[in-house]
C-alpha cells in the first residue's frame, strides 16, 4: 500500500543529485576577469586571439586562473582586482598597437569561480540582474524627428523616380515637413494625383487652389509617422542588441520606455566608458562601384593620385581598392542577407533590397556588367571592405554575392551585411552605475530573508507535526534545491523580485504538506489504521493540492504573458516554483514516508503530532461529532 517501486526511488535520487550539481555553481561567487571581444565587424575572435592573450600575460608575469575561448570572446580570470587592472592594460597594448584605432575591445568583467569539472557538465550559475550583480544603466533618447525627416527625404526621392518613370513633367522639393510637387499643366496634375493615390498612400495630398499654379502638397499621415517612429525604435533596439553582444553581457536588458526612450542595463560591466563607446557608435553599409581603370591601378600601386570622385580603401577583404564616392545602395535599404548556395551548390550570400534600393541597383548595374562592385562597412568614420565581386548581370532587389571559399565565409559575410546603422540618432540622457558592493549587499539581504523564512517554517513544522514535519521540511529543502537548479540550467536572470518569488514559493509549497498532514490526521481521527491513513491522506489531498496550484499557476502565466521587466522575472520564478513544489510535496515527501513506515506491516502509530479523537463517553463531545 505504502511502498514505492525501486525505479521511483532511483528517480528521486537522480533528482536530488541533479539538483545538487546544478545548484553548486551558485555558491562559488565571482572573480574579476578581463574580457576581449572584437570592436570591428570584420575582425573575428579565434583561438589564436586566446593564445596571444596568454603570451602577453606570460611576458608581463601575470598568472591568470585560466584563459578561456568562448566563440565570440576570450576571458581571462584573476584572483584580485589589482591583477585584473594590470592585465587589462597589458592585453590592450598587446592587441591594440594603435590606441586611436583599436581592433579589440578589452573590458573588465566578472566570471564564476566554479571549478572546471562543473563547467564541463554545463553546470553554470544563474545570471544575476543589475540590482544583485552591479553594472551600468543607460537611458537613451531616440531622435524621432530625425527618423521622420529621414522617411520624408526617402519619399522625395521615390516620388521623383515615379514621376520620371511615368513621364510626368514636374519638380519635387521639400518645404519643412511637407513635400511640394510642381506640375507643368492640369493634365500633369491629374496624372500625378492618380499616381500618388495609388503608390504613395502614406502621404495625404492637397492641391493648391490657385488655378494658375499646379502644385500638390504632400504631408505624412499621422499613422505613417507613428509607424516610422515605431520602426526606428525597433531597429535601434536590434542594433543595440548586436552591439551589446560584443561585450558578452549575461542577459542584458534592452527595452523600450515610453514612446521614444530605450533602457539599456548591462549587469556585471565595470567599464562604463567602454560600454558607452560601443553602444553609441555608428555603423553603415554601402554598395559602391569599384574602379579598375588604368588610373585607379596606378593609384593602388602608389605611382599616381586617386582619380577625382574616387576613394581608396586599404583595410578589409578586398582591399586595397578604388571605389566611386557615390553609393549605389546603403544598409538602410538592405532587407535581408542570408547564406544560400548558388546554382552550382557553391557557398554564396543572397541579398535582398527594398524597392528604392532595387531601382538604384538596377540603374547602376545595367551599364556596368563585367565591372566590380564593393560592399564597404563604415564604423567610426572609417570604412572596411567586406567584399569585392564582379557584376555578372543586371541586378535588382534580389541578387547573390558569389565567390565564397567556404560556408563559414558566407555565414560571416551575411552577418556583416546585416550589421546596419541606427535608424535614428540617440543620445544618453541618464547614466548610473551600481557597484558590486551594493549588489553583494542586496544578495546578502535576500539570502538572509530566505534562510530566516525557511528556518521559521522548519521549526514550526517539526514542532507541530513531529516526524511528518521533518519529512515536510526535507521536501521543502528539495523544492528549493530543484528550483535553483532549474533556474541555473535555464540560465535565467535572478533579480530582487526573483528572490521575493522564491520566498513566496517556500510559503506556498509548505501549504501542500500541511494539507497532506492534516488529511492524515483526519483519517486517524476517523479510526483508520496508520497505513490506511497515510495512503488516504496522500490520495485525497492530491486533488485539493492540484486545484490550488493550477489556479495559482494561471495567475503566474498571466504575469508572464503580460508583464515586463521585474514583473516578468518574478513570474518566471513563481511558475517554476509551483511545478517543483508539486513534485517535492507530493512525490518526494511520500517517498520519505514510505521509506520510513511502508515496510512496517504491524504499524501501531505514526509521529504526526497530537491527534485529537472525540470521546464517546462524553455526550457533549459525541454530539459535536
Amino acid at each position: 500500500m505504502n511502498r514505492y517501486p525501486l525505479w521511483k526511488y532511483a528517480m528521486l535520487v537522480i533528482a536530488l543529485l541533479v539538483g545538487l550539481i546544478y545548484t553548486l555553481p551558485n555558491f562559488f561567487g565571482e572573480s574579476p576577469a578581463v574580457q576581449v571581444s572584437s570592436s570591428k565587424a570584420t575582425v573575428r575572435i579565434t583561438r589564436d586571439t586566446a593564445t596571444r592573450v596568454e603570451q602577453a600575460l606570460a611576458e608581463a608575469k601575470l598568472k591568470p586562473d585560466f584563459v578561456q575561448y568562448e566563440g565570440n570572446s576570450v576571458k581571462a580570470r584573476f584572483q584580485d582586482l589589482d591583477t585584473q587592472s594590470r592585465a587589462k592594460d597589458v592585453v590592450s597594448k598587446a592587441l591594440n598597437p594603435d590606441p586611436a584605432d583599436p581592433t579589440y575591445v578589452v573590458a573588465l568583467n566578472l566570471v564564476s569561480r566554479s571549478p572546471r569539472w562543473l563547467t564541463a557538465l554545463h553546470a553554470l550559475p544563474m545570471y544575476l540582474g543589475l540590482d544583485l550583480r552591479g553594472g551600468v544603466h543607460f537611458l537613451m533618447q531616440v531622435d524621432m524627428k530625425a527618423a521622420v525627416n529621414k522617411r520624408t527625404d526617402a519619399l522625395v526621392g521615390d516620388i521623383r523616380t515615379a514621376l520620371r518613370e511615368k513621364t510626368i513633367r514636374g519638380s519635387t522639393s521639400r518645404d519643412g515637413n511637407n513635400i511640394v510637387v510642381t506640375l507643368r499643366d492640369k493634365e500633369g496634375l491629374t496624372a500625378a494625383q492618380n499616381l500618388f493615390a495609388d503608390q504613395f498612400t502614406d502621404l495625404e495630398w492637397a492641391p493648391i487652389t490657385d488655378p494658375n499654379d499646379f502644385k500638390l502638397i504632400g504631408t505624412l499621415k499621422l499613422t505613417a509617422a507613428r509607424a516610422t517612429q515605431e520602426a526606428a525604435i525597433k531597429q535601434n533596439m536590434t542594433t543595440l542588441h548586436n552591439r551589446v553582444n560584443e561585450l558578452a553581457v549575461a542577459e542584458p536588458v534592452i527595452q523600450q520606455q515610453g514612446a521614444d526612450r530605450i533602457v539599456v542595463e548591462l549587469p556585471g560591466i565595470q567599464d562604463t566608458a567602454k560600454a558607452k563607446d560601443i553602444i553609441g557608435r555608428t555603423a553603415n553599409l554601402e554598395f559602391r562601384l569599384a574602379d579598375m581603370s588604368t588610373e585607379a591601378r596606378a593609384a593602388l600601386d602608389g605611382s599616381g593620385p586617386v582619380p577625382f570622385g574616387r576613394e581608396k580603401y586599404t583595410i578589409g577583404r578586398g582591399a586595397p581598392v578604388i571605389v566611386y564616392k557615390e553609393a549605389i545602395a546603403t544598409g538602410e535599404m538592405l532587407t535581408n542577407a542570408q547564406p544560400r548556395p548558388d546554382e552550382n551548390q557553391q557557398p554564396a550570400v543572397s541579398v535582398s533590397l527594398d524597392a528604392k534600393g532595387g531601382r538604384q541597383m538596377r540603374d547602376a548595374t545595367r551599364n556596368n556588367v563585367g565591372n566590380f562592385m564593393a560592399a564597404i562597412l563604415f564604423e567610426k568614420g572609417k570604412g572596411e571592405v567586406l567584399t569585392v565581386a564582379r557584376i555578372q548581370s543586371e541586378l535588382g532587389s534580389e541578387f547573390r554575392i558569389t565567390g565564397m571559399v567556404t560556408t563559414d565565409a558566407a555565414n560571416e559575410l551575411s552577418l556583416l551585411l546585416r550589421a546596419g546603422a541606427l535608424a535614428a540618432p540617440m543620445e544618453f540622457i541618464e547614466e548610473s552605475t551600481i557597484g558590486p558592493s551594493l549588489g553583494a549587499d542586496n544578495i546578502a539581504k535576500g539570502f538572509n530573508s530566505l534562510v530566516y523564512g525557511f528556518t521559521a517554517i522548519a521549526i514550526f513544522m517539526c514542532l507541530y507535526y513531529r516526524l511528518f514535519g521533518v519529512f515536510s521540511t526535507l521536501a521543502l529543502m528539495l523544492n528549493l534545491l530543484l528550483l535553483v537548479a532549474v533556474l541555473s540550467m535555464l540560465q535565467a536572470t535572478l533579480t530582487l523580485p526573483g528572490i521575493a518569488a522564491i520566498a513566496l514559493t517556500l510559503g506556498m509549497a509548505i501549504d501542500s504538506n500541511v494539507l497532506i498532514n492534516e488529511r492524515v490526521r483526519e483519517e486517524l481521527r476517523g479510526g483508520a489504521s496508520p497505513q490506511a491513513a497515510i495512503n488516504a491522506g496522500y490520495e485525497r489531498a492530491f486533488a485539493t493540492i492540484l486545484d490550488s496550484n493550477v489556479t495559482t499557476l494561471i495567475a503566474g502565466l498571466a504575469l508572464l504573458a503580460f508583464g515586463s521587466g521585474p514583473v516578468k522575472g518574478f513570474a518566471v520564478v513563481h511558475c517554476l516554483g509551483i511545478i517543483t513544489s508539486m513534485f517535492s510535496a507530493v512525490v518526494f515527501s511520500r517517498g520519505l514516508v514510505n521509506l520510513w513506515y511502508g515496510r512496517q506491516k504491524k504499524l501501531k502509530g505514526v509521529s504526526i503530532g497530537q491527534v485529537w479523537r472525540p470521546s464517546v463517553d462524553d455526550p457533549a463531545t459525541a454530539a459535536k461529532t
